[in-house]
């Protein structure tokens, strides 16, 4: 796993626009993907971010790149709060309920659909997703929208220039650590 990872999948973490990305990447030798974490997330903490293996399997990771901050702030809102509830989840802190989400993808084959909630989707979209089953959307980007069309394409927009403009700066030299912005959100 490499920064070009990170910026390539997690350029609107990176820079503070979003509570959280997951990618998957490739691994051969489970000690050193334990390391390659271990110094991503040396470099990462400082600026308020976290890089989590959420699941494994035997050459792939599931990674999750997200700020635990803006990750208690979402899941702090009444309509996120109903929505974990009814998904199982009590009330809990942020972390507990990573926790929780991290065995639910550890112990089922189905994706569990409240992860939207991780990922800054508006709680409205992951319901409609759960609700709907992925049809009748209104919008389909970086997820699928069944709540305000305009204020998701806006978002896209602004994840998708982002996107561009690190992987842009990170091919010119940058280095992730100055790609990061500290304690954004």
């Amino acid at each position: 796993m490499s920064d070009e990872m990170l910026v390539r999948y997690g350029s609107p973490t990176l820079a503070g626009l979003k509570t959280g990305n997951l990618f998957t990447a490739e691994y051969s030798n489970t000690q050193e993907l334990s390391e390659q974490l271990r110094e991503l997330n040396r470099q990462l903490v400082p600026k308020g971010l976290r890089l989590l293996p959420l699941r494994r399997s035997a050459r792939r990771v599931l990674l999750y790149l997200y700020r635990p901050d803006r990750l208690e702030k979402d899941l702090s809102g009444r309509e996120a709060r109903e929505l974990l509830r009814e998904e199982g989840y009590r009330d809990r802190t942020a972390q507990q309920c990573l926790l929780e989400l991290i065995r639910r993808l550890r112990g089922r084959k189905a994706f569990p659909h409240e992860i939207g909630l991780f990922l800054s989707y508006p709680p409205e979209d992951v319901r409609g997703f759960i609700r709907y089953g992925g049809s009748r959307s209104k919008l389909t980007g970086c997820w699928q929208v069944y709540g305000d069309e305009e204020a998701a394409r806006r978002t896209f927009e602004r994840y998708d220039r982002c996107t561009r403009i690190y992987c842009r700066r990170w091919s010119e030299g940058v280095p992730i650590t100055r790609l990061a912005v500290a304690g954004a959100g």
